[in-house]
C-alpha cells in the first residue's frame, strides 16, 4: 500500500509541475516551467544529434521506449516491494498513457506552425537526408 501512495504522490507532483507550465503569473511557477522545458530540451538535443545518423522515426521510437522504460523505473522506485509494484501497474499505465496523449496532442497542435507556404524552404529537410 505504501508504494501505491508513493506513486499517487508522484502523479500529483507530476501534475503539479505540468500545470505550473500554464501559470505564468507566479515567479516560482515560471522558474519551474523554465526548468521543465530546459530539461526536456536536453533530451530533444540528444535525439536531434541521433537524427544526423538515423531516420527520425527510428530515433522517435527509441525515445518513446526510453520514456516508457524510465517511467517504469519511476514506478518501481516508488514501490517498497514486488506486490506493491504489481498493484500500481494499472494505475501507472493509465496515468502515463493519459499524460502522453495530452502532451502529444498539444505538441501536434503546436507543430502546425511548422508548415509554411510552399515557396519557403521546407522545414526539417536537414533531418530527412540519410545514407
Amino acid at each position: 500500500m505504501f508504494g501505491l501512495l508513493a506513486l499517487r504522490g508522484y502523479i500529483f507532483a507530476f501534475i503539479y509541475y505540468y500545470m505550473a507550465l500554464d501559470m505564468a503569473d507566479d515567479q516560482l511557477n515560471e522558474q519551474e516551467s523554465k526548468e521543465f522545458y530546459t530539461m526536456a530540451d536536453t533530451f530533444i538535443d540528444v535525439a536531434n544529434g541521433h537524427c544526423e545518423k538515423k531516420e527520425t522515426n527510428h530515433v522517435g521510437s527509441s525515445m518513446l521506449f526510453a520514456a516508457a522504460r524510465f517511467s517504469s523505473f519511476v514506478v518501481a522506485s516508488q514501490s517498497p516491494d514486488k506486490d506493491a509494484y504489481e498493484a500500481e501497474i494499472e494505475t501507472a499505465t493509465e496515468f502515463f498513457t493519459k499524460e502522453f496523449k495530452r502532451m502529444l496532442t498539444q505538441n501536434l497542435e503546436d507543430y502546425k506552425t511548422a508548415f509554411k507556404a510552399q515557396e519557403e524552404e521546407p522545414r526539417y529537410e536537414h533531418l530527412k537526408k540519410k545514407d
